[in-house]
């Protein structure tokens, strides 16, 4: 109940942001301003997961034709130079401001601020089973993955980051990694900045 409240409060609080964003993201690149995507959540229950586009409209129907470019080891798709990314799309991303309507998420109960990332429900599908326990918690907007590298680390890493999380999930776990996460986001903020 208290995260509901505070991801209301927050949403409130950042919704002239919000409102700058809508109008970059409409005026550099046709389409919506929120991308949907279908994820997996607690006990791998699919909820709609929200974000501020930061791609091509059709960029899933991309998908398929950059596949080779997949950086990732496992089951999982990831490119970090992306060229499906619209030129504000790519900032958004890096920075991880695109993820601030995940908020929404929060308040609807089907995210958490702290735990394993949301994987596409395709994706999931494909996770070997002795990682299954991260499906045990809430998705997060963050994560143990978030603050220790995301892209430079390989998918048993990931995965393994998230069993750890599960496994000892206390509150001041969950503080920590909040005041960390803010730490990396201001240094990804300004360094993508200039």
């Amino acid at each position: 109940m208290i995260e509901h409240l505070l991801a209301l409060t927050l949403l409130i609080i950042l919704s002239p942001l919000l409102g700058v964003l809508y109008l970059l993201v409409k005026l550099t690149s046709p389409g919506p301003f929120i991308f949907k995507q279908k994820r997996a959540g607690k006990n791998r229950k699919p909820f709609t997961m929200y974000k501020i586009r930061t791609m091509v409209e059709n960029a899933e129907n991309l998908k398929s034709k950059i596949y080779y470019l997949n950086e990732a080891d496992g089951p999982v798709f990831k490119i970090r130079n992306d060229p499906r990314y619209t030129k504000i799309g790519r900032f958004l991303s890096r920075t991880g401001i695109d993820e601030l309507p995940q908020l929404v998420n929060v308040i609807k109960g089907e995210m958490s601020f702290i735990g394993p990332r949301p994987l596409p429900t395709e994706e999931a599908k494909k996770i070997p089973k002795k990682y299954e326990r991260r499906f045990f918690e809430l998705p997060g907007i963050s994560s143990p993955w978030v603050i220790k590298g995301a892209s430079h680390l390989n998918f048993d890493q990931w995965m393994k980051l998230d069993l750890e999380y599960v496994d000892k999930k206390i509150f001041w776990y969950d503080i920590s990694i909040t005041f960390q996460t803010i730490a990396l986001l201001l240094k990804l903020f300004f360094k993508n900045l200039w």
